[in-house]
């Protein structure tokens, strides 16, 4: 009898054994992914970048893996300053790979630049979030110092600085300021060697004139860039450059 409890002991510890065994063993999951959901670079002026973004699989086979990678809809980069591979290669042998992105100073203006990308559709494979690449121009920069005097009725006044590709780089809307302000003054931070135009706006439609005459002013370094004051209607632009 003891002979008999101590087979059926050592058969339950062997199965107990082998199942656990099992368990431990990493399952084959067909599935991929960035190594970070975000990345942020610069782009020198008349220049380009190289970014690359590792991807990780799941899996290891003893052949090349081609990934189709997709640039989403959502991404709002300038057109012409990026170039994304159609798909990205994980060697045989290994569950890593690399995607290279090229970037280049082209239509970048002054602001951010996201590209946003996820792995194309396949039947039978996981996928990891999207990622988002933001790069922006690098520049030397500039202070420029608007003065207004109001009218009297500051809460009419607004304003804005866009860069050569209509992108707004700074900017106040109609109710910034308060009615019975006498001035304001702004610093404004803009890119060397660069075309821009300010604009100056009055909700009313009596520009800078009632019950008193106002004026405003635009400098760099002591120069000049954009004045003006008076009845200029609903808007003024002046176009100027930081060169």
């Amino acid at each position: 009898m003891r002979k008999i409890l101590l087979i059926l002991i050592s058969f339950t510890f062997l199965l107990s054994f082998n199942s656990c065994t099992e368990e431990a063993e990493p399952r084959q999951t067909n599935y991929i992914t960035f190594a970070a959901t975000t990345y942020s670079t610069g782009v020198d002026v008349g220049g380009s970048k190289t970014i690359e973004i590792p991807v990780y699989t799941a899996n290891i086979t003893g052949s090349d893996r081609s990934f189709e990678i997709s640039v989403l809809p959502t991404s709002t980069a300038a057109a012409g300053s990026y170039t994304v591979p159609e798909t990205v290669t994980i060697p045989a042998g290994l569950n890593e790979g690399t995607l290279s992105i090229t970037l280049t100073d082209t239509n970048l203006g002054i602001g951010i630049n996201t590209l946003r990308l996820s792995f194309g559709v396949q039947e039978g494979l996981s996928t990891g979030p999207t990622t988002t690449l933001s790069y922006f121009q690098n520049c030397s920069e500039v202070t420029a110092t608007l003065s207004i005097t109001f009218d009297g009725y500051g809460s009419e006044t607004g304003w804005n600085i866009k860069d050569a590709l209509g992108g707004v780089v700074a900017s106040k809307t109609a109710g910034a300021y308060a009615d019975g302000q006498a001035s304001a003054s702004e610093t404004i931070t803009l890119c060397a060697g660069r075309d821009y135009t300010f604009t100056i706006t009055d909700s009313y439609g009596d520009g800078l004139s009632s019950p008193a005459n106002g004026s405003y002013s635009l400098t760099i370094g002591g120069t000049v860039k954009a004045t003006g004051g008076g009845d200029f209607g609903s808007s003024q632009t002046t176009a100027f450059d930081t060169k």
